[in-house]
């Protein structure tokens, strides 16, 4: 047990440094972007004292590090930082420089909760039909249902993702008008309502990642169906789906775990491309929005929890793999 403690607390160390080493690259990366955020604020008549007046109100005169240091000790307080898109800018330039302003966190945390509301009916659903789909895929191998099945998903994760919420919308919000093609989700909306405006996108993203999940179900469970001891069930006499889900599907979970954490964290970090498709107000709108208004506290703040997201999703997998595995909680 202590070996495992170790193992962990290895794996938790390993992820902050890693969330270190991403912090340093997003504030780079989105300090980086064209343009400047104080002229865009007063459009291409302002004068250079004014532009000047708007940067040191934001902190933008300050050093890179400085601004980095400042931004990572909020991050680790919870503190965001402010946005400034939503300000009326005409009053702010005159007022002082906390009026109309919007934290950063106020902003995020609603839009947060959409987007995990539609990482969770996604995995709601693709994630048992992926695995269903993988026993009976490796059940029938070499059938007309395993080449279907695979034909099938692979068309799915080749396609892109805006062409596959497209041809959704046009069979089931257009021809056939069974689910609304925008999701406008807001707060006070009872659950039934947001499932029904969520699961068009839902839909959408299933397809995408069905594949990876489906797949590494069927590999894992057939690369474990020559081993001795699954010849031995089958001698016994026991029927073949109650070898594959009895003997090969737990000694098959660590790479299942894997693929299945990594397409959750895709479901969160990912969902930009269906968000703006459906307008569904997640992070991944409020991300591209953030991008267009150069609203950098906004950016940086929705690349951390990507960051954030993903990499404490494949931590999770890691540990649940080890704990899963006997010969990974005690290594030779």
């Amino acid at each position: 047990m202590g070996s495992v403690f170790k193992i962990i607390l290895q794996r938790l160390a390993l992820g902050v440094l890693t969330l270190l080493v991403v912090s340093i690259v997003i504030f780079t990366a989105v300090n980086m972007l064209p343009g400047d955020f104080a002229q865009a604020i007063l459009g291409q008549g302002a004068t250079p004292e004014a532009v000047a007046a708007i940067r040191a109100d934001l902190g933008l005169d300050k050093p890179p590090v400085t601004r980095y240091f400042e931004w990572l000790g909020g991050a680790v307080r919870g503190d965001l930082g402010t946005s400034f898109a939503q300000a009326n800018f005409a009053s702010f330039v005159g007022a002082n420089s906390g009026s109309g302003l919007t934290t950063v966190a106020a902003q995020i945390a609603p839009r947060f909760e959409n987007t995990i509301f539609l990482a969770g009916v996604t995995a709601a659903i693709a994630v048992p039909v992926s695995i269903l789909l993988g026993i009976l895929a490796a059940l029938y191998r070499g059938t007309i249902f395993d080449r279907a099945a695979n034909i099938f998903t692979l068309t799915s994760i080749s396609s892109p993702e805006f062409f596959l919420a497209y041809v959704l919308i046009l069979f089931l919000a257009v021809l056939n008008p069974v689910l609304p093609s925008l999701s406008n989700i807001y707060a006070g909306m009872g659950f039934g309502e947001r499932l029904e405006k969520t699961l068009l996108p839902a839909l959408t993203l299933t397809l995408v990642v069905t594949a990876h999940m489906m797949r590494m179900t069927r590999a894992a469970i057939i690369n474990l169906l020559a081993s001795p001891y699954i010849e031995m069930a089958r001698l016994k006499g026991l029927s073949p789906m109650r070898v594959i889900v009895r003997h090969a599907l737990p000694n098959a979970l660590a790479p299942i775990i894997n693929v299945v954490a990594l397409n959750l964290a895709y479901l969160i970090t990912g969902v930009v491309v269906v968000e703006v498709v459906f307008v569904y107000p997640g992070i991944g709108q409020l991300f591209v929005d953030s991008v267009k208004t150069r609203d950098i506290p906004v950016v940086q703040a929705c690349c951390l929890i990507f960051a954030a997201a993903y990499i404490l999703l494949n931590l999770t997998a890691d540990i649940m793999s080890i704990l899963s595995n006997p010969r990974l909680r005690h290594p030779k």
